[in-house]
């Protein structure tokens, strides 16, 4: 039995170092002919180059590429570590779509992978795109939104969403390369090129090197716009641009924080429209306020491009309506502040902020300007808050911006109405652990807050009302309200009800590190304590790992249908926009 046992862990040693190798792209993973891409080997062990062997489909790798890989004979880790050979050959493209497996082989490690490589149809079958996202965009979000919104009526909506009647749907799955869960980075980069990634990533395969700038490259879709139409592309956030998802549709970095590397991507690839937060990042760094580290002054940089720029509502009507052939709106130097917050409660920051455009407004703008276009459009439009206010669990805030990511979605279908050659897709990046499971009640009888909660019959319907029929609640401070509440949470005093004096802080750091339940809410009339089932290293709720849901109305549409990947979702975009086309 002995000899037995050791003899198996000699076999399962020998099979783990035989797959040591990594190859980038991953096994499975699809990518469009022609779109350039850097192919990496990672060696566990630091081999001699002769003694590498690659072949694809069976032949020297280098006869199928067109070219060698350069060999790195040791790469260097965190503190000059050794980490193994490697060969890296950068801006790859592949111009035979097909099955290509991949296969090293170096001492005892050995790996395979097989890609394919796809086409498009070789006409495009819509003229503009309209990717509206909702970040952290979730079923409860949507139900909640519709009920706030619509009202409700013996059991039935008094009315719809707009994103509820667009006709195709699927469900996304969002994990990462490395892990089930994932975050905005690695899920909108997916979204954005096709291929997935690691958690924080974007634009990149995160490879083992500890530069997060030289991973592994994939193409963008503003990339591919570039590279093969003449059609104008737009960005447009409520975060900051340099935030992960906005940064997807033109980023290359392992690193989401690397915000003022994040800037000059942009300025690399010069969206027509580049609307948002995050002017910090855009001054140079003797400026009051800048986040940068040099003497880039991107404000002006952007204006050389011949970029108008606006700071304000008031400076984006006026520059939506002028002639300049590219649009840059910086309305916050971080975030921008939510609807509710700027339109209502005038708190966040909205008193330095005074005059912040919202996102329906914003939309507005970039129609205007890339319709001009006679080639077309690709524009990404991001919900950014519904996520940002679903961390810390404020859930007025989060159920109001998914109100108003509708209102987009809206002037989306107007748009296509009157350009039925438009195709609109609204999805989210990911979701998160919220639920809607009834109303809070502060007329039922009860001295604790949780005897005010109904569930089942006793929920009833909530107070809210739309007086003046803008779609959104005349007030969240209402007496029957919805219970909404997270599967996730670290410690916190559960309040029972809109957070009126500003966004929601749940918990803080202490001496020790942790955070710990935040005592500024401790003496709110019925607050609670709830211990967190998070580890203490979180301050908010984090993200679920269940499927997104994605619609889609216009041309090419019906393919998105069933359960997909997120990187499925990029082959239909370069399919309606015909960016695979083989040469003949």
């Amino acid at each position: 039995m002995r000899n037995l046992l050791a003899m198996l862990a000699a076999t399962t040693f020998l099979t783990g170092a035989a797959q040591a190798a990594t190859i980038y792209p991953l096994d499975r993973a699809t990518i469009l002919v022609n779109s350039p891409f850097d192919f990496k080997i990672e060696l566990d062990e630091v081999h001699p180059e002769g003694d590498v062997a690659v072949t694809v489909n069976g032949k020297p790798y280098a006869e199928v590429f067109g070219k060698p890989a350069e060999f790195v004979a040791e790469e260097k880790g965190d503190d000059d570590a050794a980490l193994g050979s490697a060969l890296i050959l950068r801006d790859l493209a592949l111009a035979e779509p097909g099955r290509y497996t991949v296969e090293v082989k170096a001492g005892e490690e050995s790996k395979s992978v097989t890609w394919e490589v796809y086409s498009t149809a070789e006409t495009p079958k819509a003229k503009n795109v309209i990717f509206i996202l909702g970040d952290g965009l979730s079923v409860a979000h949507r139900t909640a939104a519709r009920i706030m919104s619509k009202g409700m009526t013996e059991g039935k909506a008094n009315g719809r969403l707009a994103m509820d009647d667009l006709d195709h749907m699927a469900f996304i799955g969002t994990s990462s390369t490395h892990s089930i869960a994932t975050d905005s980075a690695n899920t909108m980069s997916a979204y954005m090129t096709g291929h997935k990634s690691r958690v924080n990533a974007l634009g990149v395969y995160a490879d083992r090197t500890p530069d997060s700038l030289d991973d592994p490259r994939v193409e963008t879709i503003a990339e591919a716009l570039r590279r093969t139409t003449n059609k104008a592309i737009g960005v447009v956030s409520t975060s900051e641009l340099q935030d992960a998802t906005p940064a997807a549709v033109v980023a290359h970095t392992r690193k989401r924080a690397d915000k003022a590397e994040i800037v000059g991507m942009f300025h690399d690839i010069q969206p027509e429209v580049i609307l948002g937060g995050g002017s910090a990042y855009f001054l140079k760094a003797d400026i009051p306020g800048s986040k940068r580290k040099d003497d880039k002054d991107y404000i002006q940089l952007f204006k050389d491009a011949g970029y108008a720029l606006a700071t304000s509502r008031d400076e984006l009507a006026a520059a939506a309506g002028s002639n300049a052939g590219k649009l840059l709106g910086l309305f916050h130097t971080g975030n921008m502040d939510t609807w509710l917050d700027r339109n209502q409660l005038k708190k966040g920051t909205v008193d330095k902020f005074p005059d912040q455009p919202g996102l329906v407004e914003m939309t507005q703008s970039a129609l205007a300007q890339l319709s001009k276009n006679p080639d077309g459009f690709f524009l990404m439009v991001e919900g950014a808050s519904i996520d940002k206010m679903s961390h810390p669990m404020d859930w007025d805030r989060a159920v109001v911006e998914t109100i108003e990511l509708d209102q987009v979605v809206a002037l989306a279908r107007e748009f296509a109405e009157a350009n039925p050659d438009t195709l609109i897709v609204v999805t989210g990046d990911h979701t998160h652990g919220v639920s809607l499971i009834g109303t809070i009640d502060d007329n039922r009888p009860g001295d604790q807050m949780r005897q005010k909660v109904g569930v089942y019959d006793e929920a009833g319907f909530p107070d809210y009302a739309d007086a003046d029929g803008d779609g959104y609640p005349d007030s969240v401070d209402v007496a029957r309200r919805f219970a909404i509440f997270a599967s996730n949470y670290p410690d916190h005093y559960e309040t029972w009800g809109p957070k009126l004096d500003g966004p929601f802080q749940p918990a803080v750091q202490n001496e020790n590190g942790e955070y710990v339940a935040n005592d500024a809410y401790k003496d709110l009339p019925g607050a609670v304590f709830r211990e967190g089932n998070l580890p203490k290293d979180n301050d908010t709720a984090v993200h679920a790992v269940d499927d997104i849901v994605l619609q889609a109305a216009g041309p090419g549409a019906e393919a998105f249908k069933g359960y997909m990947e997120q990187s499925d979702v990029y082959k239909i975009l370069a399919d309606v926009f015909a960016l695979g086309t083989v040469q003949k």
